[in-house]
């Protein structure tokens, strides 16, 4: 058969674009640079230079954002008479174009933080002219200076939220929102702005959320915005903020005054309806409004002497629920101060200088009740519910501590110096015998569930120290040589559901837990233990940390109950022993989350003590216990043994070809003795 011309050829090329056909097949299709629905386009980051072709018609949502957009004009935007939100941050945008945002007529949207519409901002802002419906504007991080807002804002009469943070303020002039009186929104934060002309606000009657939060202010002490609900003047520098009375009612609800300078608690005669009241960060030494100010802060601050310094700095403040005052001065708490805070439920004066709780005012002449001696009366009953007085220098707090504080839930007296009293001690907290350490009772308190005494140097609980109190939750973490005998958490057994131990490098007798019938949550972390408290091994225990003890296992008493309910278990940094693991294929059969076991190691003792990854198959083999099957198959093939020995001499007795041994006459025939004596 004679080959034809060229078909060898023809050949290769067909197998060639097979090959081709092949790759191109599997090749993945380049994916779109916008995700697209009928009403929703996104093409955030896809490196567009313009504006993306082929949009749908109806579309109403588009997102531009992170692109690198230079400018808005005519013949770059499609038809887009439909679209009501429009996404343009992130891009380098420095010019806009007027008849563009005229094309726009439904758009009530339009987000452009973080451009450069400084560069250009006259004819930007104659632009922002055609923008007659819009309600939401974004401009922050553009740059913009103080002379340039007011023009972006004009005619903007239906505008609603105006978001400005990250530009150049530094002065807010009288009618620089003049052009849009509806607002009701508007963020001012992370600016420059140092002063606040009077009017700059005036224009804005329906305005009810304000943000100068990161900002230069040094004082408001005119303070006339009396609809705003919600006001932001965190981080700033101010030493004075405050309203005259006369003013009429005002409806802020909340007020974020921290990190600012303060020395005072606000003047606030007429906030009636304020509920979130934050003065974290500051410098108040006194809560006391007749202490007298350093002399430099009353001249500089003449406008102080207007304001009312009675005790009604707080009576109208009967709707506050939280309030903050930690991170300040505070050497004395005097609890009458909040009597008139009627729904006050959550306090924290954490991170002062707390040294005294008393229940009057101390005046500057030394009178009042600093020891705590006053007989409280109903009236002085406070509301709160959860407190947090950690990170100060309390030793004790008074005996009447908690009968002012009847509806007490929870409270952090974390990082003080206090001693809790036995049970037996009866009503004693705060004092005892001369000479004595003074403790705090915590039993037979109704409506505490959530205690911390962590950090506060605790060496002993005496028995019964929580007894009739319905904790649900105790921190006593962080005491060093801590020891918790088997009395002291006597009468938490049907009610603690969390209890930390963690950080107190206790050993095994100083961990005699008792049987905690409820408890879900245990952490043992940072201690000594080599053995687990026999008393827990009934607890149904959903989280426990043993992670930083001496545990060579865990036991099998404790996990025939744990596997039942145990969810998660933190067990790194303890000297396990390979090849007692068991227990890990107990829990991991369980289901039992290890979130830490990547970290824990076990320790080979059969071979030099070498450590290896926590594992149940460990890297070298471990020696195997003799039980009594192994003892068993032993005594069998020794008898099998045995039995062939029997054999093969019944074999000689019988003349099998097999020697036998000589009978001794006649190796004594052959001339050998029968026999040697041994002379001694």
């Amino acid at each position: 058969m004679q080959s034809v011309p060229g078909a060898g050829c023809l050949l290769l090329c067909l197998l060639l674009a097979i090959l081709r056909a092949q790759a191109g097949g599997e090749a993945k299709p380049r994916p779109p640079p916008c995700q697209q629905s009928l009403t929703k386009v996104s093409c955030r980051a896809a490196g567009l230079h313009t504006f993306p072709e082929n949009l749908p018609q109806g579309v109403k949502h588009l997102d531009l954002s992170h692109n690198l957009l230079q400018n808005l004009s005519e013949s770059h935007l499609p038809a887009l008479g439909h679209l009501e939100h429009l996404d343009l941050c992130s891009n380098l945008l420095e010019a806009i174009s007027g008849p563009v945002l005229a094309q726009l007529p439904q758009l009530h949207t339009l987000l452009l933080g973080s451009n450069r519409l400084h560069q250009n901002y006259r004819d930007n802002a104659m632009a922002f002219s055609a923008l007659q419906g819009i309600e939401v504007l974004d401009l922050s991080a553009n740059g913009l200076e103080n002379h340039m807002v007011g023009g972006f804002l004009s005619g903007l009469t239906a505008l609603r939220a105006l978001h400005l943070p990250g530009n150049r303020l530094s002065q807010l002039p009288a009618g620089i929102f003049q052009g849009s009186p509806r607002l009701s929104e508007l963020d001012l934060s992370n600016n420059y702005i140092m002063d606040i002309e009077e009017g700059a606000f005036e224009a804005m009657q329906e305005l009810a959320v304000l943000s100068l939060a990161l900002n230069s202010l040094h004082c408001l002490s005119s303070f006339s915005l009396q609809q705003l609900q919600v006001l932001n003047l965190s981080h700033n520098a101010l030493e004075l903020f405050g309203w005259e009375d006369g003013q009429g009612p005002y409806l802020l609800q909340v007020l974020d005054l921290s990190h600012n300078r303060l020395l005072s608690f606000p003047q606030l005669p007429a906030a009636h309806h304020l509920v979130h009241l934050n003065l974290s960060h500051n410098a108040i030494v006194s809560l006391d409004p007749s202490s007298h100010l350093p002399a430099q802060f009353v001249l500089r601050y003449e406008e102080m002497a207007s304001f009312n310094t009675s005790l009604g700095t707080t009576a109208s403040l009967t709707r506050l629920a939280k309030l903050d005052l930690s991170y300040n001065c505070l050497q004395l708490l005097p609890l009458l101060f909040f009597r008139a805070m009627s729904s006050l439920l959550t306090l924290s004066v954490a991170m002062n200088c707390l040294q005294d709780i008393t229940m009057e005012l101390v005046s500057s002449d030394g009178d009042g009740d600093r020891n705590g001696t006053a007989m409280w009366q109903k009236d002085a009953v406070l509301s709160v519910r959860s407190m947090d007085l950690h990170g100060n220098a309390i030793r004790a707090l008074p005996h009447w501590f908690f009968d002012v504080l009847p509806q007490l839930e929870a409270i952090d007296l974390g990082s003080n110096s206090l001693q809790p009293c036995g049970s037996e001690m009866g009503s004693t907290s705060g004092v005892g015998s001369p000479g004595a350490e003074p403790c705090t009772a915590f039993h037979s308190i109704p409506h505490l569930q959530h205690l911390s005494l962590r950090r506060n140097s605790l060496t002993q609980l005496l028995p019964r120290t929580f007894s009739q109190t319905p904790l649900l939750s105790l921190d006593l973490s962080e005491n060093r040589g801590l020891a918790v005998p088997w009395a002291a958490l006597e009468g938490l057994e049907h009610s603690l559901q969390q209890l930390w131990l963690q950080g107190n490098h206790m050993d095994n007798s100083r961990a005699e837990i008792p049987c905690l019938d409820k408890l879900r949550v245990l952490d043992l972390s940072g201690n000594h233990l080599s053995l687990l408290p026999v008393g827990l091994f009934c607890s149904p225990l959903q989280t426990l940390d043993v992670s930083g003890n001496k545990l060579p296992a865990l036991p099998k008493q404790a996990l025939m109950r744990w596997t039942r309910s145990l969810q998660a278990l933190c067990l790194a940094g303890n000297p396990f022993h390979c090849c007692e693991l068991g227990w890990l294929d107990e829990l991991q059969a369980a289901g039992v989350q290890l979130p830490d076991l990547y970290r824990a190691r076990c320790i080979h003792h059969s071979i030099t003590n070498r450590t290896a990854p926590l594992s149940s198959h460990p890297p070298w083999p471990c020696p195997q216990p003799w039980d009594g099957s192994s003892v068993l198959v032993l005594a069998a093939l020794l008898g099998v043994l045995l039995c062939a020995g029997c054999g093969v001499c019944w074999l000689q007795g019988h003349r099998m070809g097999i020697l036998l041994p000589q009978p001794q006459t006649e190796r004594v025939a052959e001339g050998e003795p029968a026999h040697r004596d041994t002379n001694v």
